[in-house]
Parts: C-alpha cells; structure tokens; sequence
C-alpha cells in the first residue's frame, strides 16, 4: 500500500502529479521537495511576459502556497535533496533530515549548460531557468545598452524580441549556420532568421566563441576569428541538461535523463521519473525521448499517478510546444528530427503558414505560425498516422 509519497521537484510535472494523486483517490501523504524558495510555479513566462512585465513572483504561481497545505500536500521548499538512500528507502534533506517513502517521483527538471570558454565566470554573465535568475538578470538588463545572447534558441530569441522591444541593441551568436536548427526545417529558420534581423536583431551565424572578455565582469564576447564585440550583459541560452545526478548516484540507470520505461518507472519499483528529467521510450517515434515542455510533465505526471495509483497506462504522446517572439506565435505538434520531406502550407509572407513534416510518407510533426487551425488539425493527424505506423 503507497501511504508516502515524496516527489523531487517543485515544478509543472510535480503540480500536476500531486493533483492527480489526490484526485484518483490517494489518501496518504503527499510531500513535495523544491531547492528553490517558491511553491510550484510555471517557467516559460520567464523569457517572456514575466522578464518583460516583471510582475512578482507569486504571479507565475499555479495555485497559492496555502492551496497545497488544503489539499493535504505539504511543500519542503528551499532545501535541495542530498542522496536518496534506496535500501531503507529514504531521502536525505541537505540540511540532515530524512523522509522516508513507498513511491519516490523524481520530477527535478533540467539545470542550463555551461559555457565553456575563459570568462563565463564573470559578472554579467547569466542563464535563464528559474525566477532568480531573472530577478538577477532584470536590474542588470536595466543597466544595459549592449545585450549579447548566446544561442540562437526558443529562449535565446525570445529574450532578443523582449530586448529589441525595450530598444536595446541585442546580438545573437549561433554557433550553427541556421537559427534553431535543431529543432525546425530551414524555411521555418529563414523566416524567424528575417523576422528578427527586420526588428534590428545582429544575427551572426556560424559563430565561434574564444572567450568572454572582462576585468572582474564582462565586457566583451572575443570570437575565434579575433574580432571583439561589445557586451555589457550576456545571456547564455545554449540548452539544458537533465538534472539526474540524484538518481545517478542512487544508482538509476540514466541516459540524457533518468531511463523510465513505458509507466514512468525506473528499475526501482518503488521510484518514477517524470518531466524534463526523464528518458523515456516512445513506439510513436522509434526511439527513447527526453522532452522540455508543459505537455510533457503535464502528462507524464499523470502516468505517474496512474501507476502509483495501481491503474498503470502507458505514455506516448504527441508531444506540443509553442514559442512567443513579437507578435507570432509559433505552435509545434509532434517531433520533425528525421523527416525526409517538409512541405509550406499558407502564406509566408503574411506570416501566417505552417510546414509539414513527413518520414516514409507519414506525418511526424507540424510547425504552425499565427495558424492555429493549421496547429490543431496537425496534432489530430500526426496522433493518426504515428499509431498507425506500428515503430517499435
């Protein structure tokens, strides 16, 4: 009988995974652990409305801190888990204390890499995932006149159009020869590469950092071909890493995230994974999957609480995403890594179109911009033949 249940993590998968705990009828003890100071909050306003409008803290909250005690989920907030003792199943607090447990869900999100080059140690020099890195990096962009984002990104341009909006003068370095080339076909990156160049965005392609230049804190990005730019802040928005540390010394398998299988369990009966942390593996898609998006913990945690709950069912979305910069709206349903074909549908020009995304003739994913029919329609129809394509 699960009578404790301690979830790592204070984020939207952990929200969402102690509401449905108690929703599907647990009536035991529910404990959620967060590092940071904050009940459970939303992230992608960090690059947006929130970096821009700075509202405070407790707007970004999904539901008040009392709201949690109400609902009999206790919140250990502003400690960070030092070990998870599997044998007496137990979590051992940074500050000595130990809670013990019958199901442990890590949901303990992702941390932004480093950059590695001479100088990243600087001041001025900031990463954007949580709500203090903003409140560190407002003041400073207040400050600023030259703005310097490494990485040309979801957040690396989202944080450019709210720059360039409030007049700054911003440069975005890209080490590849396209803007989100990781993620979208080039006629997508043309447009958002046109989009912000047209708004005074400096893009550089094909970027090569040498070092951060500065004494005691930044004041230039030095590139491999020896040219200097100026910088009075940078921002590095060069991805994220799953923060699996935890379950890797507790010795949980973990690969780009910690390895769940089809019910968000690890090898451990006892321990889940879900959200941007976990790997898990998708028939829909032929391949193990790590997501970063709402969608993802949103529905894992759900999983999770299925399998907790004695209901297990098996996850394999079709994952969604969006991204604000001006005012487009970029909509993505599905996954378009190894697409063969990519088709325009829509004028680009007005900026309303979308590009289809196929492998062996079936739909995997679609990009929709300012097109939310177009978005809609996709999702149905990637859930249709992805299904029907039987991958293993």
């Amino acid at each position: 009988m699960t009578n404790r249940v301690v979830i790592i993590g204070a984020g939207q998968a952990a929200a969402q995974l102690a509401l449905s705990l108690r929703q599907g009828g647990l009536a035991g003890e529910v404990r959620i652990v967060g590092d940071e100071p904050y009940a459970p909050y939303q992230r992608p306003p960090l690059s947006k409305k929130f970096l821009h409008e700075r509202p405070p803290p407790d707007s970004l909250f999904f539901r008040p801190e009392s709201f949690w005690h109400e609902q009999g989920a206790e919140l250990t907030l502003g400690v960070a888990v030092g070990a998870i003792d599997r044998p007496r199943r137990q979590v051992v607090l940074g500050d000595g204390r130990e809670l013990g447990y019958d199901a442990l869900v890590l949901a303990t999100g992702t941390r932004a890499r480093d950059l590695a080059v001479p100088g990243a140690d600087l001041g001025g020099v900031f990463s954007l995932r949580k709500i203090d890195d903003v409140l560190a990096l407002r003041p400073a962009l207040d400050d600023a006149r030259h703005v310097v984002i490494v990485g040309a990104g979801y957040i690396g341009l989202e944080v450019a159009a709210v720059m360039r909006e409030e007049g700054r003068d911003v440069t975005v370095l890209e080490a590849e020869d396209r803007v989100l080339k990781r993620v979208t076909s080039p006629v997508m990156s043309t447009f958002f590469d046109e989009l912000h160049r047209g708004r005074g965005v400096a893009i550089r392609l094909s970027a090569r950092l040498a070092a951060l230049a500065g004494n005691g804190r930044v004041a230039g990005v030095r590139l491999a071909d020896g040219e200097t730019l100026p910088a009075d802040i940078v921002l590095v928005a060069v991805g994220a890493r799953p923060n699996d540390d935890l379950a890797a010394a507790a010795g949980l398998a973990c690969a780009d995230g910690v390895v769940v299988d089809a019910f968000a369990r690890t090898a451990d009966p006892a321990i889940y994974a879900a959200g941007d942390c976990s790997c898990f593996p998708s028939r829909r898609y032929g391949r193990r999957l790590r997501l970063e998006c709402v969608q993802n913990a949103i529905d894992q945690a759900k999983a999770v609480a299925a399998a907790i709950l004695g209901q297990p069912v098996a996850y394999d979305p079709v994952p969604w995403f969006w991204s604000d910069q001006y005012e487009i709206k970029l909509q993505m349903a599905g996954l378009s890594g190894g697409y063969d074909a990519a088709e325009s549908v829509g004028d680009v020009a007005r900026a309303r179109f979308s590009v289809e995304y196929r492998s062996d003739g079936r739909l995997i994913a679609v990009d929709a911009i300012n097109d939310g029919r177009a978005y809609m329609s996709g999702r149905r129809r990637i859930a249709q033949e992805t299904a029907a394509s039987g991958q293993s």
